[in-house]
């Protein structure tokens, strides 16, 4: 009996049989239970914490009673073993209130057609299992690799080890004394060498033994246990002088340990001492094999480090020299970490999901409204055909520069009698005279109301492709953050670099709606760039240009052909009438962590830092010209094609 199951109801019973059949895959690791009735679902979910066992993946189809299946599919985590579970809801034909109350309630997971199950299952189920057992299972996600997505598990239990191991770098030994850092290091030392006894590692020295020789190669590492020792350095005549003393729980030969260089000082032993002597293979083996002795060798050796910086030599020494062997050291140890790398990379991702998380949010509320209100419209055959093609062209189509949109507009606004409904209908692709007559010919009275109808078929592809885009935004943010070592491998290819300013548009609409947005969109050729990287440019600098403007604010947005480094390219800026930014201030919006936001305003000074990389990388240039109080504007300048590819 395996602790996680995969349930399935469905008051289909050919369903059922195919759906055992198909998940048999995995039961080598998930116990498969398959119902048909409401009762007894309820009755096994309820029985399944006694048998210490948890729902991992429940597949839902039941339309006998829908509203009692609904309410279990809805409240599924009520049950003490599907708390946390993940869900697929199968349909022959799509019950969109259902599903608009499992997304808004967090309870859908995945939805698909049953005709898909024998093509589409085993890849979806995969997928949802490796998301359960990433987050319920993350101490043995290893032993779901052949089974699941090997690689996304697999680079999650690699993730786990190395935030545990940065944890316990940090914690291990946060406030410990160094007298007992260095005690529990020794005693790891001596618990490992007396189950290998074979290695004769303890050494007891006498008074004046030579431990390192200044400016001579060491390959040992000592820790004093009982004694004392002298560090002794030469000045220019060759006179030694004493500049340490280091007694109990002290490190010997730290620095040319681990860097291999030639030793800093002569070790010199001042009465009997006792030793804890290691080379570099069996210290090398001692860290693989008690791997909790690592962390606390790296804080005890930085530590050591410091102190040797703090310490006073009287004598003539080269500070600098001193200091680029710490670093060395430092860089050694910490190098793989890439805690900062981390830390900037997961504030930048968060920083960015916000904006396409709460655009598809927003979409959802509406899209669901505009749903309910198209579901109730009443059209004759050809006017439902009409309104159809609408929503698909809106799903397709490219934006108009305002000049075009205001040019076909006034062509018609006499024929449709109405300038904001005229407007529209350019939007919606009847710019055409003949088409018009036609349909005014048709609908006679009805026309203008149809218009109006056509217009809300219209706005739903809309939400339906500015939904798909924060999606597509979300997918590739989460893959880069997955990947943070790694840079970005999307790819290089051409855009319509209006589409692209467009779709972020839409996802600012609902604050944009406040302000007055013009658009100076030039005559531009195809950009060959990386789109989704391109469009995080575009919103950071609409997002900061919304944080600078009042009331009265104004957004322009031109693009326009230029000339740049010889070569031909476009030239994009976003002008705000907001409060400005300071000349002085002007070099910094770039750096790292820097913002003029004002306080009322989120800002984590990263958003212009991560674009000036993304543009600088293009092979393009990112300007500011801004006079404080009265306006800012933003240019980026991008060749058509980069240095490389040419």
């Amino acid at each position: 009996m395996n602790s996680n199951v995969i349930f399935c109801l469905d008051d289909d019973q050919e369903t059922l049989f195919l759906l055992e059949k198909e998940l048999s895959y995995f039961k080598s690791h998930f116990d498969l239970i398959s119902c048909h009735t409401i009762d007894s679902a309820i009755e096994i979910l309820s029985s399944l914490p006694q048998k210490e066992q948890r729902v991992a993946l429940f597949i839902f189809n039941y339309s006998r009673d829908e509203d009692q299946g609904v309410n279990l599919f809805i409240n599924i985590d009520a049950y003490l073993a599907a708390n946390g579970t993940r869900t697929i809801l199968l349909h022959d034909q799509p019950n969109v209130e259902l599903i608009m109350q499992a997304v808004n309630d967090g309870r859908l997971n995945y939805c698909m057609k049953k005709s898909a199950i024998k093509e589409d299952l085993k890849k979806i189920v995969k997928k949802e299992l490796t998301q359960y057992v990433m987050q319920y299972c993350s101490d043995n996600l290893l032993q779901y690799c052949p089974l699941l997505e090997h690689q996304t598990l697999l680079d999650a239990h690699i993730e786990s080890k190395l935030a545990g191991y940065r944890s316990c770098f940090i914690e291990s030994a946060l406030g410990v004394p160094d007298e007992i850092l260095a005690k529990q290091l020794i005693d790891g030392l001596d618990e490992y060498f007396n189950l290998h006894h074979e290695h004769k590692v303890r050494r007891c020295y006498q008074e004046n033994h030579i431990l390192t020789h200044e400016g001579k190669e060491n390959s040992y590492l000592w820790f004093v246990v009982e004694g004392e020792v002298a560090l002794l350095k030469r000045d220019a005549a060759g006179c030694a002088h004493e500049v340490a003393r280091l007694g109990q729980g002290s490190l010997i030969g730290g620095m040319s340990f681990v860097t291999g260089e030639v030793s800093f000082s002569t070790g010199v032993t001042l009465q009997k001492t006792l030793v804890i002597k290691l080379n570099r293979v069996l210290f090398s083996h001692v860290m693989q094999e008690k791997n909790d002795l690592l962390p606390l060798f790296s804080n005890y050796l930085l530590r050591h480090f410091n102190r040797r910086l703090k310490r006073s030599i009287s004598t003539e020494v080269k500070l600098q020299q001193t200091l680029k062997s710490l670093e060395i050291a430092h860089k050694q140890l910490m190098e793989k970490e890439k805690m900062a790398m981390l830390g900037q990379l997961v504030a930048g991702v968060a920083h960015e999901l916000n904006n396409p998380i709460s655009a598809i949010l927003r979409n959802s509320h509406t899209l669901k409204d505009t749903i309910n209100q198209l579901i109730n419209v009443d059209f004759c055959e050809s006017a439902k055909e009409k309104a159809n093609q609408i929503m698909v062209n809106a799903l397709l189509s490219k934006p108009l520069s305002t000049a075009d949109a205001r040019q076909k507009s006034k062509a018609i606004e006499k024929m449709i009698e109405n300038k904001n409904l005229a407007r529209k209908a350019v939007n919606m692709g009847l710019d055409n005279t003949e088409e018009l007559l036609f349909w005014r010919a048709a609908l006679n009275d009805q026309f203008t109301e149809t218009l109006q109808h056509w217009d809300m078929y219209y706005q739903a592809g809309s939400l339906l492709r500015s939904t798909h885009v924060c999606a597509q935004r979300i997918a590739d943010m989460v893959k880069s953050l997955k990947n943070y070592a790694q840079p970005d491998n999307e790819t290089m290819r051409e855009i319509d670099l209006h589409e692209g300013i467009e779709d972020t548009l839409v996802m600012f609409e609902n604050q944009l709606k406040h302000f007055n947005v013009i658009r100076e969109y030039g005559d531009i050729q195809p950009l060959r760039c990386l789109p989704i990287s391109l469009q995080q440019v575009w919103t950071n600098l609409i997002a900061n240009a919304l944080d600078a403007i009042d009331s009265n604010g104004e957004i322009r947005v031109k693009t326009s052909e230029c000339i740049y480094n010889d070569r031909k390219g476009v030239q994009i800026s976003f002008r705000d009438n907001g409060i400005g930014i300071p000349v002085s201030c002007h070099k910094k919006i770039f750096e790292l962590n820097y913002t003029t936001k004002r306080e009322e305003h989120f800002g984590l000074g990263i958003g212009l830092s991560v674009s000036l990389q993304i543009i600088e990388h293009l092979g393009g240039r990112m300007e500011v010209d801004s006079c404080e109080g009265q306006f800012t504007e933003m240019i980026v300048t991008l060749p058509y094609r980069s240095v490389q590819e040419i």
